[in-house]
């Protein structure tokens, strides 16, 4: 008691001091609430304490003040969590209750508070009789007022907790209806207008969302979000229960999103998440949980999307939500445990073990703050366990494996009777008594399905460790009876399916009977007909059943092949950052699969089916990154201006894309492929669209595989043809490792060194002469191993000159495929997809005369590039061979990046001599180094050129990729084509500076001969004319070699 209110009762009557008592200590906790200064619950409940003491034992008020008095410990254990607090608060709860007679009109009020503190003391134990007592508390209060009385609404409501919790302990489906019942109840009884209207729309949305997860209904999903909405559309601003609607109205859109995986839901609930946190001030007791809350938010959207910046977030939030949870407080444990999780995911993603290290600190932790005989208990141990388990993997400690022994036996010896509590891992089945689980779900419950499906895993497992063919057939009937037990629709029903396929696949392998093939086929198929699993689950699962069926039903191998990649759309979702794209390639290994599936077509001798699906894994990422830069003339011009302002946005906002901006683009390009001649817009086509990219000349799509490796020749009038190639996966990779290596002892790396020092340069024990045999041996490899037999079965259809395009895949790329054939006879050219082809020739060229633009930079004025004398004389070479109305030059220091770029905007045709670098580990970042700055390819990409036409990159490679992404856009030359260029000369190692002005002065003036306009397909003819006049000069291979041509 301080000071002043000392002051203020000892000059009021002795009588009164009591009443006072109680006003001060209901005024502490007013504080509290407005503040969150927990001092001011010690002090209100000094005050109530002190209440109780002055009215002795027969006073009427003495029941009053004790609940006022368990009231204020209630408060400070939701605040502090000390199990004291709840043990005071129920123990004066029920001696308030002992003193209120029957008959007396305030009972059903002070039941009401028992049954309230019964409740948390359940929620804090787990003990099935504090549940009883709150249903038989709660009934009796609700018996004891009339209908319309003003509290019996909420009697009713909480009756329905009382239900809720003993639901969600025994699932029996009697009490979830139980819910229902009271809480539409509830509702009824309370008018528009009133209060607590919106907190008992909450409860009853609640309602059904246990009753959707229960029985996967979607009208009860539904029913659950909008009352949800209904509750947070009534509370108006400042509403002290509007963070609580907000939550619980993103984890309704979350179980929306775990239904149909629709992007819109998982931001939809990820937006409420962060609104709830906003709403909520710092020293709110329930602020760790809403935090915590936003957190697995974020945790969802890293595992849908991969982006290690959302698993940051999470790890950052549940961290932010244990520093707040007061050491004691019963949720400290569960945020450690949250925490323990998000490091194990990084650890998974990242392999840094220190990220496993701490998972494991802050399990150990859990563990310890957990009291024996609490419901998680077993729960916590076994985690700890489990990620003991993937330590002793790594490191091989003896001490490791004790430790899991020792877990698992402590988790064994814990005597429990319900489903919950025997909580199984799939990987530690064979450490656990597996069906203790299962025995004790009742029929009905709404897990017993997820604990067949654990229990048949655990038995799979057992089977693949001892081959006993009885624990094959268990788990099979296990799956079989989850597969029954869930409802159509369900969220985990198609992970049930594709489950019980791959285990069929066991069977099969082991006794070859051809009914179980059927099955396979028949759950696979079923399962790709519903949305509700993660692309990126299905899409290991599927590729599972594609490597079975080539192998045991090739009839079905290309379907199950089709049905993967068609989830690759979803996978490099462009709501993705390019950085997260090209992990999410490296990490599915889409290049193998990609080759994998073709040779499977190749094998079928489905040539057209090898090209649809080649083209869909190479274009993928090219598709997505092009996507916000596609020529939209034929659309109407109200989509293509809308089309247009969504993609320009995109552009605007960064790395880091708005992904309503990206849902209401992608429900715009749905409208478009509604109409004729739009079917497959933004769409990888189907072969008699792709055969069109052959209209100029023969496409070779070059496919290496571990089994083998194919060409397949494109035709425009005829069917694909099939060149077997005999060279094998492991010599090309060494060919491309001596190619590598040539290069270094020749320093050929960067424009600007002298002749000397490229030719003379070799490493010891090379002589001049060296390079040219070393050149020549290659280029002979690849002729009689790839390109001879090509050219030998184009001339057996009737081709022998004129255009060839090459298409290299895999190891494929960065091979000089247009440098090795002993004669001339073709014009080469390469491109990176099909699909980049059809969109240069589908692009109109300019009326207008077309405008060169030259780019010169001999130095960059930087002081760490090497000078570039010769760029000075290939810019003069251009200007006399292009007509002056029609060139415009940018040198050195008028070569800035804002200068280049509004040239590029403008022109057709660009000439850039100046130094480039390529940067593999992030390839958008690479860039061409100009006059005081770096052009860097993702801003190439987001320029729009619309006037453009053909791109000359006399830079250091600009042509070479890397061949684990295989797509063009992932360098500059590719880059400057998914910008908009028709074609792009190239280099896939650095030019010699002495040849950039002979090869530009060759190159141009075919295109300007004889007064003409250039023409884009005139460029690879031009450019093959320039390298032709340098051969005669016998220079060395690395000097002509490189220069390529890509595009039409």
């Amino acid at each position: 008691m301080n000071m002043q209110a000392f002051q203020i009762m000892v000059i009021l009557p002795r009588i009164q001091w009591k009443v006072m008592a109680v006003a001060l200590g209901n005024s502490c906790v007013t504080d509290y609430q407005r503040l969150g200064d927990p001092d001011d619950l010690e002090t209100a409940v000094q005050y109530f304490q002190a209440a109780v003491d002055l009215a002795p034992a027969g006073h009427p008020d003495r029941a009053m003040y004790l609940q006022d008095l368990a009231s204020g410990y209630g408060v400070r254990y939701q605040r502090l969590g000390d199990l004291n607090d709840l043990e005071a608060a129920l123990q004066h709860s029920q001696a308030a209750v002992d003193l209120i007679p029957a008959g007396h009109p305030e009972r059903a009020w002070y039941l009401n508070n028992l049954a309230s503190s019964y409740g948390e003391h359940y929620q804090r134990l787990g003990d099935l009789n504090d549940l009883e007592e709150v249903l038989q508390h709660s009934r009796e209060a609700l018996d004891l007022v009339p209908t319309g009385h003003p509290d019996r609404a909420g009697y009713l409501k909480n009756i329905a907790t009382g239900y809720r919790d003993r639901y969600l302990r025994l699932g029996n489906l009697d009490d979830l209806e139980g819910i229902l019942q009271h809480l539409q109840a509830v509702v009824d009884n309370t008018p528009a207008g009133h209060p607590d209207r919106a907190g008992y729309l909450q409860d009853l949305a609640t309602g059904y969302r246990d009753r959707y997860q229960r029985l996967g209904s979607l009208k009860d999903l539904e029913a659950a979000l909008w009352h949800y909405q209904a509750a947070v559309e009534l509370a108006p601003a400042g509403h002290s229960d509007k963070a609580q609607y907000l939550q619980n109205l993103a984890t309704a859109y979350g179980d929306l999103y775990k239904r149909f995986g629709d992007l819109n839901d998982l931001e939809a609930a990820l937006q409420h998440s962060q609104a709830a946190v906003g709403l909520l001030p710092a020293g709110h007791p329930d602020r760790a949980l809403y935090i915590q809350n936003l957190a697995s938010s974020y945790g969802n959207r890293h595992q849908r999307l991969g982006d290690l910046n959302d698993l940051e977030a999470a790890l950052q939030h549940f961290q932010a939500a244990m520093d707040i949870t007061p050491i004691g407080h019963p949720k400290r444990a569960g945020h450690l445990i949250s925490l323990a999780t998000g490091c194990y995911d990084r650890y998974q993603k990242l392999g840094d073990l220190n990220d496993l290290e701490v998972a494991l600190h802050h399990l150990r932790a859990a563990v310890d703050l957990t009291p024996a005989g609490h419901p998680d208990q077993v729960k916590y141990l076994q985690i700890l366990a489990l990620f003991l388990m993937s330590k002793y993997q790594r490191l091989k400690q003896p001490n490791d494996l004790e430790s899991i022994q020792t877990y698992f036996t402590a988790s064994l010896n814990i005597t429990t009777s319900t489903p919950e509590h025997s909580f199984n891992l799939n990987t530690a089945y064979l450490h656990l008594d597996m069906h203790s689980t299962f025995s004790i779900t009742p029929i009905g419950h709404p897990k017993r399905a997820g604990h067949l499906i654990s229990l048949a895993t655990g038995c799979y497992d057992r089977y693949q460790k001892l081959g006993d063919l009885n624990d094959l057939e268990v788990a099979l009937h296990h799956l079989r009876a989850a597969v029954d037990l869930t409802p159509a629709g369900h969220p985990d029903q198609v992970k049930y399916l594709q489950i019980l396929a791959l285990f069929l696949m066991s069977k099969y392998q082991r006794l070859k009977q051809p009914n179980d093939l059927e099955s396979i086929q028949t759950y696979f198929t079923a399962s790709l007909n519903i949305t509700t699993s993660t692309p990126e689950v299905t899409w290991d699962r599927i590729l599972r059943w594609a490597s079975f069926a080539a192998q045991f039903q090739p009839e079905h191998c290309i379907f199950a092949f089709r049905h993967a990649f068609y989830l690759l759309p979803e996978l490099l979702w462009i709501g993705h950052s390019i950085p997260v794209r090209h992990d999410m390639i490296r990490r599915l290994r889409i290049s193998q699969v990609t080759a994998t599936a073709t040779r499977n077509c190749i094998n079928l001798l489905d040539l057209p089916s090898a090209v649809e699906i080649m083209e869909q894994g190479l274009g993928t990422v090219y598709q997505q990154m092009l996507q916000l830069k596609t020529d939209i003339d034929e659309l109407p011009p109200a989509q293509a201006q809308a089309f247009q302002h969504y993609s320009m946005e995109l552009y605007n906002v960064g790395s880091d894309p708005s992904m309503s901006l990206v849902n209401k683009r992608n429900h715009l390009i749905q409208d478009i492929r509604k109409q004729d001649g739009f079917e497959y817009f933004l769409l990888p086509k189907p072969y008699k669209v792709l055969c069109q990219a052959s209209q100029g000349g023969p496409v070779i799509i070059l496919n290496s595989h571990q089994d083998g490796c194919d060409a397949i020749i494109m035709l425009v009038s005829a069917e694909p043809l099939h060149v077997p190639l005999d060279v094998t996966l492991k010599e090309l990779d060494s060919q491309k490792v001596l190619l590598q290596q040539l290069l270094g002892h020749c320093n050929v790396r960067v424009r600007g060194e002298s002749d000397s020092t490229r030719l003379f340069g070799c490493k010891e024990g090379f002589t001049s002469k060296s390079p040219r045999e070393r050149f020549e041996k290659l280029l002979n490899w690849l002729w009689t191993g790839v390109a001879s037999p090509i050219y030998h079965t184009l001339e057996m259809n009737n081709v022998h000159s004129g255009r060839l395009w090459w298409l290299p895949t895999g190891a494929f790329t960065g091979l000089p495929l247009h440098a090795c054939a002993p004669t001339d006879q073709f014009i080469h050219s390469y491109t990176a997809t099909l699909g980049s082809l059809l969109d240069a020739y589908s692009k109109k060229s300019s009326k207008s005369p077309a405008k060169v633009s030259v780019i010169g930079v001999t130095d960059t004025g930087s002081g760490r590039t090497r000078l570039l004398p010769g760029v000075q004389q290939e810019v003069k070479n251009i200007c006399s061979v292009v007509p002056l109305s029609q060139v415009e030059c940018l040198k050195d220091q008028q070569a800035t990046v804002d200068a280049v770029r509004l040239q590029l905007e403008h022109s057709a045709w660009v000439h850039l001599a100046c130094h480039g670098t390529q940067d593999l580990s992030e390839p958008t970042r690479s860039h061409l180094l100009l006059y005081g700055g770096n052009l860097e390819l993702k801003t190439i990409l987001r320029m729009p050129l619309s006037n453009a036409e053909v791109v000359f990159l006399a830079a250091c490679q600009t042509a070479m990729g890397d061949s684990e992404l295989v797509n063009e856009s992932i360098h500059l030359g590719g880059g400057f084509i998914a910008a908009g260029f028709r074609g792009a000369i190239g280099m896939l190692w650095s030019m010699n500076d002495q040849d950039g002005p002979l090869v530009a002065k060759k190159f141009y003036s075919h295109l300007f001969r004889d007064g003409r306009q250039p023409q884009a397909r005139d460029a690879a003819e031009a450019l093959h004319l320039a390298i032709k006049q340098l051969r005669r000069q016998d220079v060395p291979y690395e000097r002509w070699v490189p220069i390529i041509h890509m595009g039409i």
